[in-house]
């Protein structure tokens, strides 16, 4: 008989144990949520502003604080894990490289191929977000994400039937519901467990 092998039981443990690391670290990493949700926020607000304000030519400038986010993240990622040699999970690891793609695509998409989307970039942008909020709830097991997945994904389906000068304000909207509650929710969490 091999000796590495596992019973069903140590299976299930260990894929419990993968969780609830995988959920500890979200819970570490909650301000990162909440650090894109007021980014998005503030971006989306800006765009909302200036179209108001009939100032097309530049409405989309607040954008270039999403690349400097994803600075920011990078070297905080890489100061917290690779720098100290913190240890990673399967489970963790897919999902950073299911949110590092998708980040980087939804800015390839809107620096590159916004005249291509059109009127849809906006809510294509909310329903990918959806995606990976709505995975990484589940995959942790935590509900305010799940939730927050699920309402972004109906906003962005809503986004549909408004006239693209409110699509801003929605996405707005939508980074509120699905990263700074939630975001909110795990800095609190993780204080409460510090105390």
């Amino acid at each position: 008989m091999d000796k590495s092998s596992i019973s069903p039981e140590e299976s299930f443990q260990l894929i419990a144990k993968t969780i609830q690391e995988t959920k500890k670290r979200f819970e570490d990493n909650g301000h990162l949520f909440l650090f894109w949700g007021l980014i998005m926020f503030v971006v989306c607000l800006s765009q909302f502003v200036l179209i108001q304000l009939e100032l097309y030519s530049i409405h989309w400038y607040p954008n270039f604080l999403y690349p400097l986010g994803a600075i920011y993240t990078f070297f905080y990622a890489f100061n917290k894990y690779k720098k100290k040699k913190m240890p990673s999970n399967l489970i963790g690891n897919i999902l950073a490289s299911l949110g590092w793609m998708l980040g980087l695509n939804l800015m390839i998409l809107g620096f590159f191929f916004s005249n291509k989307l059109g009127e849809a970039i906006a809510p294509v942008f909310l329903i990918f977000m959806a995606f990976f909020i709505c995975i990484s709830g589940v995959t942790v097991k935590y509900r305010p994400l799940i939730w927050g997945g699920i309402l972004l994904n109906l906003i962005g389906l809503a986004a549909f039937y408004f006239e693209w000068q409110y699509h801003s304000l929605i996405m707005a909207v939508g980074s509120v519901v699905a990263l700074i509650i939630p975001g909110i929710l795990l800095n609190n969490k993780r204080k409460r467990a510090d105390v």
